[in-house]
């Protein structure tokens, strides 16, 4: 099978190919259709998250399947389902790490990768769907607009007419918008350095503000909030930008950090009394939104079958997986919303 591989840090992915290994106890033999590129990718790229000892390896967390094969102790899916290919656990068996022949060797690899034809996961990486649910729904469930509707709902805990600032509209951050319009938050304002975003927010119905030409806080006096928003949700991990949003804030606000800082990354809270503005302010991180695939991709496909969550628009870019590459540049440039990999025509 052909696979995309992160030989080294810091250089292109070279697509090859590698050889499966036996299914080991816990562990599904997957058929890949399409994968989405998450922005933790080019942290995997640049070993921002600990994996230079693992190199060479696989990469992809978000992605849409066919089940070819089990092994033992399998019990969530069968040959021939549809699956959401996500990196939060499921319920099911936490499987040995699957290992790939390459280079003559077998290379460990992850418990759940989408940037191969194949793809051998832990059955708890694995959630079954509707034989007719869209690939590009399914790849978007992986991690991009799960993360994005679980923050919103459970961590931000957003209510109805709350101001939610947006920092950063990439591919998490145009689903963030989505989740955001959905949970009826009014305003919603969006933050970006690239001005090719002004038109994706207010086509969506968001005020937008130009990190780099814009000022804060009469870009927030023109949308209504004077105050700052009630929650502010940072996308890209750039300590600098979490600095500089953190005092926007509102009285009795939260600030949700989703994008991670890069290892050494220090970030200042600067006239820091401001906490304690109304009953006092919130600053967390948050893993994917507390995303639970067994509970929440059932609920997000009611949701899409009643035509309440639309997922039109969220995919910009298209690519092959020899053109990888050229995806994980456009993510790079902020050029995109969500880049998808298709990897299988049928």
């Amino acid at each position: 099978m052909k696979a995309a591989i992160l030989r080294e840090l810091n250089a292109p992915l070279s697509v090859e190919e590698v050889g499966l290994t036996p299914l080991d106890f816990g562990q599904v033999l997957v058929r890949v259709l399409a994968s989405g590129i998450c922005g933790a990718q080019l942290s995997e790229i640049r070993g921002e998250k600990g994996n230079e000892r693992f190199l060479p390896h696989l990469l992809g967390h978000e992605g849409c399947g066919i089940v070819d094969d089990i092994g033992v102790g399998v019990s969530r899916v069968k040959a021939g389902d549809k699956v959401v290919m996500h990196w939060r656990k499921a319920g099911g068996i936490e499987s040995p790490l699957p290992g790939y022949r390459f280079a003559g060797a077998v290379r460990p690899s992850g418990r759940v990768t989408t940037f191969s034809e194949m793809s051998i996961c832990s059955e708890n990486r694995l959630t079954p769907v509707p034989l007719d649910t869209p690939r590009e729904l399914c790849a978007l469930l992986g991690c991009g607009l799960s993360t994005a509707l679980a923050t919103i709902e459970r961590d931000a805990a957003v209510r109805f007419g709350e101001s939610v600032m947006i920092i950063g509209l990439g591919g998490l951050g145009v689903n963030l918008l989505r989740a955001a319009r959905l949970a009826h938050a009014s305003p919603i304002v969006c933050v970006d350095v690239h001005e090719s975003k002004r038109e994706v927010a207010e086509s969506m119905g968001a005020e937008f503000i130009n990190a780099k030409t814009g000022n804060f806080r009469s870009g927030l006096e023109a949308a209504g909030c004077a105050c700052g928003c009630d929650v502010v949700i940072e996308t890209s991990g750039n300590a600098d930008a979490i600095t500089r949003a953190v005092p926007f804030v509102a009285p009795s606000g939260r600030f949700v950090m989703v994008g991670q800082p890069a290892p050494g990354a220090s970030v200042s809270l600067t006239n820091a009394n401001h906490f304690f503005a109304g009953d006092g302010k919130a600053l967390f991180a948050t893993q994917g939104g507390g995303f639970r695939p067994d509970d929440d991709i059932p609920r997000y496909l009611r949701l899409w079958k009643s035509g309440s969550l639309k997922i039109e628009g969220l995919v910009t870019h298209r690519v092959s997986l020899e053109n990888i590459n050229a995806g994980l540049d456009l993510v790079r440039a902020g050029e995109a919303s969500r880049v998808l990999v298709d990897i299988a025509q049928r």
